[in-house]
């Protein structure tokens, strides 16, 4: 029976890997000249985004792009449950941070860290979602912490890192905490950040 439920199993695990590895199969590779044009397309647009967004948008949450502005929660026409992203904590540069690393853009990833330490604040009387402030936030924050030491480390630079990113990530986790004092044991949606 032992030998029969060990067979059963890598029956299972083997059906759930065919599609995959027939997928694999019948792919022949991207040549190298491809993968480096669609690496260049995705930098493009990347700092297509990037860019615009700090010259014009940022400290804000996001850029409008048909007007050109940034959008700030409470201050625009409100799009419903889309708007609860925005914390009025420069979303888009926290949500940036690590694509600066990956892209090699290391002046400018110091740049925007520091930029996220002198100016960003949690400490708002604004309602956000418990999902996407856990996701871009607190993912952001960790990854820019995780990165900013990689870098300090790896290159010499950022002399000045001493864990703040982490700290930031720690200060929105505990003001997240609220949302999961639920009766149910499933987090409320929502939370907001000064009052729980």
């Amino acid at each position: 029976p032992e030998q029969t439920t060990s067979l059963r199993m890598n029956w299972r695990s083997a059906a759930m890997l065919l599609p995959l590895m027939l997928l694999l199969d019948g792919t022949q590779g991207m040549e190298e000249s491809e993968r480096l044009n669609l690496r260049v397309e995705a930098e493009d647009m990347f700092f297509h985004a990037f860019n615009a967004y700090m010259e014009v948008a940022w400290p804000a949450d996001e850029l409008m792009p048909l007007s050109c502005k940034g959008r700030y929660r409470g201050r625009e026409f409100g799009r419903g449950d889309i708007d609860d992203a925005l914390g009025n904590f420069s979303l888009t540069l926290v949500d940036s941070l690590d694509m600066l690393v990956v892209l090699g853009k290391v002046d400018l990833f110091e740049e925007a860290v520091l930029k996220v330490v002198e100016t960003v604040s949690f400490d708002t009387d604004v309602v956000v979602s418990v999902f996407e402030t856990n996701i871009r936030i607190v993912g952001g924050l960790v990854s820019g912490h995780v990165l900013s030491e990689y870098v300090r480390d790896k290159y010499g630079r950022m002399e000045w890192y001493r864990g703040q990113l982490l700290n930031m990530a720690v200060d929105v986790g505990n003001r997240l905490l609220p949302a999961f004092n639920s009766t149910t044991g499933l987090p409320f949606p929502r939370v907001n950040l000064k009052t729980g």
